[in-house]
């Protein structure tokens, strides 16, 4: 496989960093990204992981464009509120890089799902908006030794972690968050948050993205970055392994 003259000139101001260089560019070109939620980090992570070249974007999302999305989702303009987001999506990405595959879902991914929608995936970005879902899109991207990028964000605050959990010395999801789907979580409409910083982590996440498939730079599994806008502060913190963790472990 090579690059065409034009992509050379697209992603010129990769090729030229040697830690991506033409050979990461390929790999780039030639990757599947499964991209769970087209929302608030969904959005941003999709148009740089299209912009970047990555291959083929498996969205999935169900809900529909609505008024209250455009604060943060950019991805979406007001002539496509009351459309599929994952239908938007694909028209705004083959309006960026048409030389990008989008694979659309239109559905809400579960636990009975989540196997065959991730199938074929080398990494995993979730962006949704509930526990469960993340339990779900976790729970099956461990089954298939998918990594696992995983971000969240609320009002001013942000967090992303890389999950691989089926290694020996990196711990998966559950390790982070335990496994109860009862957990009381606030909705953004109840909250708020902060429209930029769901820029910030999806921005982030699509750059995990892309060092779990070319390999630049430090391994970042089995930690979790913390952002808080209104402290101006970022912080990266070690996640263990639970050797009693229902999902990895021997509990």
């Amino acid at each position: 496989m090579s690059l065409t003259d034009a992509e050379l000139e697209r992603y010129a101001r990769h090729i030229v960093l040697k830690e991506v260089g033409g050979a990461g560019q390929l790999k780039l070109h030639s990757a599947t990204v499964a991209v769970v939620g087209a929302g608030g980090i969904g959005s941003p992570a999709i148009q740089y992981l299209a912009a970047a070249g990555v291959g083929r974007l498996i969205v999935i999302d169900d809900d529909a464009v609505d008024l209250s999305n455009l604060q943060r989702q950019t991805l979406f303009g007001s002539d496509d509120i009351g459309q599929p987001k994952v239908a938007a999506a694909a028209i705004a990405v083959s309006r960026l890089n048409p030389n990008v595959n989008v694979e659309t879902h239109t559905v809400r991914i579960n636990s009975g799902n989540a196997g065959s929608l991730l199938a074929g995936a080398d990494v995993v970005l979730d962006g949704c908006d509930n526990f469960l879902t993340r339990l779900a899109v976790a729970d099956a991207a461990f089954a298939a030794h998918i990594p696992l990028i995983s971000a969240a964000v609320g009002q001013f605050e942000g967090q992303l972690g890389v999950f691989r959990g089926w290694e020996a010395d990196k711990p998966c999801y559950r390790c982070f968050v335990g496994s109860d789907p009862d957990r009381a979580e606030a909705s953004c409409a109840e909250q708020g948050v902060l429209g930029a910083m769901t820029g910030v982590l999806g921005s982030l996440a699509a750059l995990e993205a892309m060092r779990t498939i070319v390999g630049f730079g430090d391994d970042s599994a089995g930690k979790l970055l913390l952002a808080d806008a209104l402290a101006f502060r970022f912080r990266t913190i070690i996640l263990p392994k639970d050797p009693g963790c229902s999902g990895c472990g021997a509990g």
